[in-house]
């Protein structure tokens, strides 16, 4: 709580600020209110909001609910022409980036950033909730293997890391690359111990709308807690965590958010994942297809698998989903999705699960 309310206080520093260059502009000579604008032309805020209600069953037992999973505010200043900052932070959460940007060539080809943000991993981790098809947003493999949610071992990182990185578009465009460094203990703790993670990706873009993309990493996690899947990890235990995924992803044609209607494109994205911890292996993938039907109405379909050992029978989980989405503004939607879970026997019995949500962003 007392974080949060520094924030809240920060933010409101930063507002007032703003309204102060905004008021003083209107009072000052010509230079000034140049000056004045060029400030407030530099900083950006974004931020969204995802709520809805969701309806389980289990073995005839009913579990329903509304929620409120992200309510996220961001704020990004243009030092210079090559400088940046981000900052943002989740209010019903925690602090989920902070870092800065500085161009080093006068194209694109090689940016360094340095602080706590998305990392490299995976095609799905660096994408944005708000864009993002499915209610519960990533498929079973990014949330373990990316940090992304429920690994105990790893803990909740919102896929997430401290560390540096390198990356820039090459071949015109044709060609990205991200290379980086990071503690390997997540979000907004120090490392757990002296070694660090290593990750990269390439991403090969050959025709207009295609991308194919792989990605890894290398490196060795502090366990900040048991995992039945995988016992002879110990708590405060440093053990071997490497990561790979190659994925593919087409669409029909670039979104265009000021024609949220008329102009959505058709997708398809599908990737396989692999990992390593300790000794045991994990793997899975996903297939998920978007396809726009009239006036901001999309049709949703998806099949993910994650098998969490792949030595030991029953912790695989297979999910099927399908439902619709209508764009009503922008990056504004309604959302309502049925899934089937396949679930292996030690993880409990099969399910029924609906979701609805709305999403307002701005």
């Amino acid at each position: 709580m007392k974080k949060r309310k520094q924030v809240v206080v920060a933010l409101a520093f930063v507002l007032s600020v703003l309204s102060w260059g905004n008021a003083f502009a209107q009072q000052a000579s010509g230079e000034d209110v140049d000056w004045a604008k060029d400030f407030t032309s530099r900083i950006t805020f974004n931020g969204y909001a995802q709520a809805g209600y969701s309806w389980e069953s289990t073995d005839g037992n009913i579990r329903n609910d509304f929620n409120l999973k992200r309510t996220l505010l961001w704020a990004k200043a243009r030092i210079t022409d090559r400088w940046s900052f981000l900052f943002m932070h989740d209010f019903s959460s925690v602090v989920q980036e902070y870092y800065t940007d500085y161009r080093i060539t006068d194209d694109k080809a090689l940016t360094f950033r340095l602080g706590q943000f998305k990392h490299s991993y995976s095609m799905e981790n660096p994408l944005s909730p708000t864009m993002l098809e499915l209610i519960d947003v990533y498929s079973q493999a990014v949330l373990y293997l990316a940090g992304e949610g429920p690994d105990p071992l790893h803990g909740v990182n919102y896929g997430r890391d401290l560390g540096a990185m390198f990356y820039g578009d090459l071949a015109q465009g044709k060609l990205h690359y991200e290379l980086a460094v990071m503690n390997g203990q997540g979000i907004n703790r120090r490392d757990g111990n002296n070694d660090k993670d290593f990750l990269g990706k390439l991403e090969m873009r050959p025709m207009d709308g295609l991308r194919l993309v792989v990605s890894g990493q290398k490196g060795k996690g502090h366990a900040v807690g048991r995992a039945a899947w995988n016992p002879e990890i110990a708590l405060g235990e440093d053990y071997t965590r490497d990561r790979y995924s190659f994925g593919v992803e087409y669409k029909s044609g670039q979104y265009a958010p000021g024609k949220y209607k008329e102009a959505r494109p058709a997708s398809i994205r599908a990737e396989w994942l692999g990992g390593r911890d300790g000794r045991v292996d994990s793997q899975g993938g996903y297939v998920t297809v978007c396809v726009p039907v009239q006036n901001g109405f999309d049709m949703i379909a998806s099949a993910d698998v994650y098998n969490r050992n792949t030595s030991v029978e029953g912790w695989q989980q297979s999910n099927f989903t399908a439902g619709v989405q209508y764009w009503f503004y922008k990056k504004c939607r309604w959302q309502l999705q049925y899934t089937y879970c396949l679930c292996g026997s030690h993880l409990g019995s099969d399910r029924n699960w609906f979701q609805s949500q709305i999403q307002m962003a701005f």
